[in-house]
């Protein structure tokens, strides 16, 4: 007998493959894992974002409490096309698109990297169409991959973000942090921007970015798209040390407050962004599959910070209590999985498992983070040889993929359990628990958040 979770609408259970048995980093099928004895319980998630955006199964027995939690929004419905394109045409604190990019010659725009989930092909086709509406030639529209201090991106992933026929068309560029920059100002803290030098030469400057919950911008999106975006290194340095270092030491708000309003590393940004002249922004909103759900365009301060009122709504998510066992699925930012305040809410002695599908595994290399090792004089060989300790309270993680290897696993406390078989994850959380099991799901944990409220224009910078 199969009991279905019926929270998951665009698949069900029984149509997901087991996790586990779909994919391999060579392509090759995985053959058929064990399948729990008994009766069983199937929840069905999304993985492998950017790489097929497949549904996988996970089963659980039936006498085990399983509540999946999913967001507010996640019964929104996806735009379409023409809906896309009312909100060009109805921006936030600016002109339209079209008679932005009316008499302009050029017109370059920013995309982020696949370490992030935005649907940037499902509004890039209409952005693009406006501009050409308005007379700009398709041989001068670039887009810019504004990776900041991520590595670079390759052709396929590039198709994976824009789409095959929008590169039929139009070209697109790197940008590069250390080299080819142009100087537009500093900023009221002292930071010297530098941007990338052919998005500041050309006549019409617009940005795509996602907007989702992020550890000391508030959230992603907007003026994040020139720093650390398209910013040279240095200033994205100054942005992310001195200011950083400001942030953290000033008093925390609660841990429900989201800081966009009084954020010194976001009004940084927000000052950069208006230094680098950037006409029109888009901020996307999007749903557990990674969907289009809300467009807020027009201005990059005031568009971003609409969208991150909507936003705040749309994500909440309301928590299971210290549940004895946590399954967080690292969809749809697999590429930056780690644990967070989903796998910190398990109970004391209870188990976090976290799921991460996706064939690049943890993102191999953050250049910022590789400048922070050595500023504190680390070789790679001093990381390796740090003593790792264990979750608190007796906590215990599972990382559940297919694509772990020795650099993924070494980034986990001690004491962590990995596995490719989701049966093993089963027979582990038994041999740790007894009775009825509470397990909370979260089936795109990357973008869930509990926090209920911004912080406010007119409000106090913190309580």
């Amino acid at each position: 007998m199969v009991k279905e979770s019926a929270v998951l609408k665009s698949a069900t259970a029984a149509e997901a493959k087991l996790i586990g048995t779909t994919f391999r980093v060579d392509g090759a099928p995985t053959g058929d894992a064990p399948e729990l004895e008994g009766e069983v319980k199937r929840i069905a998630i999304r993985t492998h974002e950017h790489y097929g955006d497949v549904w996988e199964r996970l089963d659980f027995p039936t006498s085990w409490d399983v509540q999946v939690q999913t967001m507010a929004g996640h019964d929104a419905p996806v735009l379409g096309h023409a809906e896309i394109q009312d909100r060009l045409r109805s921006p936030i604190a600016t002109a339209p698109l079209r008679e932005l990019a009316q008499g302009k010659r050029s017109a370059v725009i920013t995309f982020d990297d696949l370490t992030r989930p935005t649907p940037i092909s499902a509004v890039a086709p209409v952005v693009v169409a406006e501009l050409l509406a308005a007379g700009i030639p398709s041989d001068r529209i670039v887009f810019l991959a504004a990776c900041g201090t991520h590595r670079n991106l390759e052709q396929d992933e590039v198709v994976r973000k824009l789409g095959f026929e929008q590169l039929q068309e139009l070209t697109w560029i790197n940008h590069n942090p250390w080299d080819n920059l142009a100087e537009v100002g500093t900023t009221s803290t002292g930071n010297v921007v530098r941007i990338n030098r052919t998005f500041a030469a050309s006549d019409l400057r617009i940005t795509l970015s996602g907007v989702k919950i992020h550890g000391f911008a508030g959230y992603g999106g907007g003026a994040k798209s020139i720093v650390p975006g398209i910013a040279g290194f240095d200033t994205v340095n100054y942005n992310h040390t001195v200011l950083m270092k400001k942030l953290r030491a000033s008093p925390r708000p609660a841990r429900e407050v989201i800081r966009v309003y009084h954020n010194d590393v976001r009004a940084d940004m927000e000052e950069a962004a208006r230094l680098a002249k950037v006409d029109f922004s888009v901020q996307i909103v999007y749903n557990g599959e990674r969907q289009v759900s809300a467009i807020f365009a027009g201005d990059i301060v005031e568009a971003f910070r609409s969208a991150s009122r909507f936003a705040v709504r749309h994500y909440h998510t309301d928590a299971v209590a210290t549940p004895d066992v946590v399954v967080c699925n690292s969809y749809p930012q697999a590429t930056q999985a780690k644990t967070n305040a989903w796998t910190d809410s398990v109970r004391e002695g209870g188990t976090a498992v976290l799921i991460i599908q996706h064939p690049q595994g943890i993102s191999a290399m953050h250049y910022w983070g590789e400048h922070m090792q050595g500023q504190e004089g680390r070789s790679h060989l001093d990381v390796l040889g740090a003593a790792k300790t264990s979750l608190p309270g007796g906590r215990r993680l599972i990382v559940f993929s297919q694509y772990t290897d020795k650099r993924l696993r070494a980034r986990f406390p001690d004491g962590t359990f990995f596995t490719r078989n989701w049966f093993e994850v089963i027979e582990q959380i038994k041999s740790r628990h007894e009775g009825t099991i509470r397990v909370a799901v979260y089936p795109y944990a990357a973008i869930q958040h509990t926090q209920s409220r911004l912080d406010g224009p007119d409000e106090a910078p913190a309580p």
